[in-house]
């Protein structure tokens, strides 16, 4: 989960893996999976920040580096 905040200034937490699209149009809009999107006042740079640091503490980034490895010819 990653802390975000709302439009109205409200603390918010996303699933980070549930997040489709984060877009910045100037107002940054977070779309997940299921279609729904929201305002944050973060901006989109610090969102996907956010996101980052949440799959290597979880360990994803490394499972997609060790993925991409597998699927190289040697």
């Amino acid at each position: 989960m990653i802390p975000v905040t709302r439009l109205n200034g409200s603390p918010l937490w996303l699933n980070a893996l549930q997040i489709e699209l984060v877009e910045e149009t100037p107002d940054t809009y977070v779309t997940l999976v299921n279609g729904k999107r929201m305002i944050v006042l973060e901006k989109a740079a610090d969102v996907v920040k956010l996101m980052t640091e949440y799959y290597a503490t979880i360990g994803l980034h490394s499972a997609s580096i060790k993925v991409q490895n597998t699927g190289e010819e040697e």
